[in-house]
């Protein structure tokens, strides 16, 4: 093969066009294709296809808000800190020297585990993680998983 001695721009200097025909073919986006991701249903699918092909249709679905259960979730080191402010405000009470606690009068359906538990703690709950219901115990007290 031969080998090409000059950059083809050289030999295209004067030339108007550089090969491409009329003035101004080879500069707008007509040359591409269109503007933008135009095309890519028509006349650019065999690159969707290569190239992109999950870029059409839908993918997997989304229940409806109604239908997915909100978890509203407080962790056991908070309720251990309110504790005593509960019991003023009339939202716990005491019981055998524990505090009793329901948090869905709180807004909260489930208790976590984070956090340290100092005092005693009677909790009812909906739902509670191991871990919560673990250290609530650990300190002498006691998680009652109601349901719902």
């Amino acid at each position: 093969m031969v080998v090409r001695r000059e950059k083809k721009r050289k030999y295209y200097r004067g030339s108007r066009t550089y090969g491409w025909g009329r003035v101004a073919q080879h500069r707008r986006s007509g040359r591409k294709g269109g503007r933008g991701l135009v095309g890519y249903g028509k006349h650019k699918w065999t690159w969707v296809v290569k190239y992109a092909p999950d870029w059409y249709g839908k993918h997997g679905f989304t229940r409806h808000p109604s239908l997915v259960p909100e978890v509203r979730a407080i962790n056991i080191g908070v309720l251990d800190e309110i504790a005593e402010e509960l019991v003023e405000r009339g939202l716990a009470e005491r019981e055998d020297g524990a505090v009793k606690v329901d948090i869905t009068r709180l807004g909260y359906n489930k208790l976590t585990g984070r956090g340290r538990v100092t005092r005693k703690l009677v909790v009812m709950a909906p739902k509670a993680t191991s871990k919560a219901i673990e250290k609530v115990e650990a300190a002498g007290g006691k998680v009652e998983v109601t349901g719902e």
